[in-house]
C-alpha cells in the first residue's frame, strides 16, 4: 500500500509541484470544487479527484469505492479505470508504478497529464473570479466562454445586468502541438476571440460525439497576420471515449459529451464569445489593466464625439498607423475615402449601443476588441448596423487598428 501511494502521489502530483497534503484536502470540502446549477460539470471529475485525494492519504477503500461509484455514472473513463486498476493490484499485494499496465509510454503520460490538470483545477480558487480579458457584455448577450489551453479549462459566466457571475468550468482537450494556431494541420489550437455559431446541424461522424460548434477561425486579425486553416470546432468526443488527453486535438477545443450538452443552452444563440488564451488572468491582478479598459471606453466615447461633430482631423487621428478594413482598405486610403463623406455631410449624428469589449490576447501588442451596434444618420445616408472593431495602444493611446462589419 505504502508503495502504491508513493506511485500515485509523486508521479500524478508531486512532479506537478502541486500542494498534496492532507491539512490541504481535508480543509476543503468537495463542494468548494462543484457548482451545481444547470451548467454544472458531470460529477464523475470531483469523483476521480476525491479518490485520488483519498489514495494520497491511504485511504483506499474509500478510494475504490468512489471509483466504482464514478465508473457506473461513466464507464468509457479511461484514465479511472487505470486507477481502479493500480487500485486492485494494491488489495492483491502486487503494486506497480503508476500506468505500468499501459503498453505506450505516451499513452501513459497522456494519463499523467489528464490526472494533473484535473487535480490542480481542484486546488486553484481563481476560477470563482472573473478572468482579465472579459471587460464588457451588453445586456443581451448572456454567456461568455473563456478557455485557459494551458490549464486545458474551459470556464463559463454569465451576463446578469452588466455583472458577470461565474457559473461553471469544465476540462478540454486542445491541439496536440499546443497553443498559437499558425497554418493549417499545425494540429494547435488558435489564441485570439472567436465567436461560436449554432451547433451543426448535419449528421456528423461519431467522432466528434454530441455535436460541433464552429468558431469563426480565422478572425479579422489572424487573417492580417497571415496564419489560415479552418475547421476550428468546439465538440465532443467518440461514444467509447469519456475523454481525450489535454494535449490530444488537431486544432479543436474537445470536451466531454457531458460537459457539452451540460453548456449547450450557453451556445444556443449562434454567437457567444469564445477567448482562448495561453496565459490567462484575472480581474483584479493588474491595476494596469483595469486603467486600460477605462481609457479603451473613455476613446471609444471621444471617438463617436469627433466623428459626429465632423472635425475630421481629430476623427482620423482615432485611427493607427496599421490601420486596415474589411476591404484591405489601408490607412490612406481610409483617410481620403473618409474627407470626401465628411465633406459632402451635415446635420451628423453617430450612436451607439449594446457594446461588448474583450481584451485581446496577444503577446506583441497591448489589443482589444470592440462590438456595437451603430446608429448614424447625416442628410446623405440614414444606416444601422452591427460593427467589430479592433483597437492596438499605439504610442500608450488607443488607436482603431481594424473596422468593419461585426
Amino acid at each position: 500500500m505504502h508503495r502504491l501511494r508513493l506511485t500515485l502521489t509523486l508521479m500524478l502530483v508531486a512532479a506537478a509541484a502541486l500542494p498534496w497534503n492532507a491539512t490541504a484536502v481535508d480543509g476543503r470540502p468537495f463542494s468548494s470544487f462543484a457548482s451545481f446549477n444547470k451548467f454544472s460539470p458531470n460529477y464523475t471529475e470531483n469523483l476521480l479527484v476525491r479518490s485520488l485525494f483519498d489514495i494520497g492519504q491511504g485511504k483506499l477503500q474509500p478510494a475504490l469505492n468512489t471509483i466504482n461509484e464514478l465508473l457506473k455514472l461513466a464507464p468509457n473513463f479511461q484514465l479511472a479505470h487505470l486507477v481502479r486498476g493500480d487500485l486492485l493490484m494494491a488489495y492483491a499485494k502486487q503494486p506497480q508504478a503508476f500506468a505500468s499496465g499501459v503498453s505506450s509510454p505516451e499513452r501513459t503520460k497522456d494519463f499523467r497529464e489528464e490526472a494533473r490538470v484535473r487535480i490542480e483545477r481542484y486546488l486553484d480558487e481563481r476560477p470563482q473570479r472573473i478572468p482579465e480579458p472579459l471587460w464588457q457584455l451588453h445586456d443581451s448577450q448572456k454567456y461568455a466562454i473563456v478557455i485557459d489551453t494551458n490549464r486545458s479549462r474551459l470556464f463559463l459566466y454569465s451576463n446578469e445586468r452588466g455583472k458577470l457571475r461565474y457559473l461553471a468550468d469544465f476540462y478540454v482537450t486542445v491541439g496536440k502541438n499546443g497553443a498559437e494556431k499558425q497554418t493549417e494541420g499545425d494540429k494547435r489550437t488558435p489564441v485570439g476571440v472567436y465567436y461560436a455559431s449554432s451547433k451543426l446541424i448535419q449528421k456528423l461522424p461519431d467522432f466528434y460525439g454530441y455535436g460541433a460548434y464552429p468558431l469563426n477561425y480565422p478572425n479579422e486579425w489572424d487573417v492580417r497576420q497571415g496564419k489560415n486553416g479552418s475547421g476550428i470546432w468546439l465538440h465532443g468526443t467518440p461514444s467509447n471515449t469519456y475523454s481525450r488527453p489535454p494535449r490530444a486535438s488537431d486544432g479543436c477545443v474537445v470536451m466531454t459529451n457531458p460537459d457539452l450538452k451540460a453548456i449547450a443552452p450557453a451556445l444556443s444563440s449562434g454567437n457567444t464569445p469564445v477567448i482562448i488564451t495561453d496565459n490567462l488572468t484575472w480581474q483584479g491582478d493588474s491595476d494596469n489593466a483595469e486603467l486600460q479598459r477605462e481609457a479603451l471606453m473613455q476613446t471609444l466615447e471621444t471617438w463617436r464625439k469627433d466623428w459626429q461633430s465632423q472635425d475630421t482631423d481629430r476623427y482620423l487621428s482615432h485611427y493607427a498607423s496599421e490601420f486596415f478594413s474589411s476591404g484591405n482598405t489601408d490607412l490612406n486610403a481610409w483617410k481620403a475615402h473618409k474627407q470626401r463623406i465628411q465633406s459632402r455631410s451635415d446635420n451628423v449624428q453617430v450612436k451607439l449601443g449594446n457594446v461588448d469589449m474583450y481584451r485581446y490576447p496577444s503577446k506583441s501588442k497591448a489589443m482589444a476588441i470592440v462590438s456595437f451596434d451603430q446608429d448614424y444618420k447625416s442628410n446623405l445616408l440614414s444606416n444601422k448596423m452591427r460593427k467589430r472593431q479592433y483597437w492596438v495602444l499605439e504610442n500608450k493611446r488607443w488607436k482603431i487598428l481594424y473596422e468593419g462589419p461585426a
